[in-house]
């Protein structure tokens, strides 16, 4: 196992930041720690890393005790969300300055900076200095650097959250590519759901410094272990259990509240027996797909997606009568908002 987390808490005040946490992370694996601001993602990842200590509890790290080691004995490679480069060394000299700290051989240094810099399509940029480098190349500099000292465990505190949505994107896949290449455990923070399930094996889904659900993307869009995870994961619509939508269509639960995928919606414009009419209140394309906000008779508004060939088909228009029913409709006990 690469990585233990044993009944971990850490508390800063009054706030509790992590309470009685317990994981395992596979080694090997790519996995996300995703949440809100303040469901202790964050201060997991630095527990990990011996940044901060716990409270109560034990970490392992290869199957020895981490709990209250060093960062220097742990082997771990950090990748901090602004980069935290040396301005006033190369792309080069930074990449090689763990090795020097550890006074590795200059042929050694030399020989691994290289591999590195094409690794991270870097080759033939060596000699610049990060101010003339994009958001992007510095980012690839940085995960270079946390490499170049081959680490146990690679952790990365929301590594591309400074970037814009295209470099962003293009770096998810990117560093996907590069897991699969050096196959360390890596463990990455981030609030960006869409992100955790590009790039991740696994997601460990945070909330109130507790974990919600552990499991792949597909088992935690799929099967969500609550309604906190169904509602932070993907969109949703969160309409009474009351519904006659739900009533017609035996979606019967005593819980107060169902929660509905948009694509689980089953929009035509006429009716059958089980379908409840609807009006048409707002019409957005977003190119794949076309998002349909419906308002039914009882006053509820939902959302609902259709591809471009079921939109064509229908031919909608904002304010036309539709019928609806789901698909697909989950409850849950007890519904924690974000």
């Amino acid at each position: 196992m690469g990585i233990v987390v044993e009944n971990v808490s850490k508390q800063f005040g009054s706030f509790q930041a992590v309470n009685d946490v317990s994981l395992e992370i596979e080694s090997g694996s790519l996995v996300a720690l995703l949440g809100p601001s303040g469901s202790g993602k964050s201060t997991l990842l630095r527990l990990i890393s011996g940044l901060e200590l716990p409270d109560s509890g034990r970490i392992l790290l290869t199957g020895k005790d981490a709990t209250y080691q060093s960062v220097q004995k742990r082997n771990i490679g950090f990748v901090f969300q602004h980069y935290a480069l040396f301005k006033h060394l190369t792309v080069r000299q930074n990449i090689a300055f763990g090795l020097e700290i550890r006074k590795a051989k200059k042929t050694r240094v030399k020989t691994r900076v290289e591999e590195l810099l094409e690794l991270v399509q870097l080759s033939g940029l060596g000699d610049r200095y990060p101010s003339q480098l994009s958001g992007g190349q510095r980012q690839r500099v940085a995960l270079a650097r946390a490499l170049a000292v081959e680490p146990n465990v690679l952790l990365l505190d929301e590594p591309f959250g400074a970037l814009d949505a295209k470099v962003r994107k293009d770096l998810r896949a990117w560093l996907r590519r590069l897991h699969d290449e050096v196959n360390v455990t890596t463990v990455f923070v981030t609030h960006d759901q869409e992100e955790a399930m590009e790039v991740s094996d696994e997601i460990v889904v945070m909330n109130k410094g507790c974990v919600e659900q552990v499991g792949t993307p597909a088992e935690i869009y799929d099967h969500p272990a609550s309604a906190f995870v169904m509602s932070f994961i993907g969109p949703v619509n969160v309409l009474p259990s009351s519904s006659k939508i739900f009533q017609r269509n035996g979606f019967d639960s005593t819980n107060p509240e169902m929660f509905l995928r948009p694509q689980d919606i089953i929009v035509d414009t006429s009716p059958n027996g089980t379908t409840v009419p609807a009006r048409v209140s707002r019409l957005i394309h977003l190119g794949w797909e076309i998002q349909v906000e419906l308002t039914l008779e009882d006053g509820q508004v939902m959302t609902a997606h259709l591809s471009r060939d079921r939109f064509d088909e229908l031919n909608l228009e904002p304010q036309q009568k539709v019928y609806v029913k789901p698909k697909d409709a989950k409850s849950f006990p007890l519904y924690y908002s974000i």
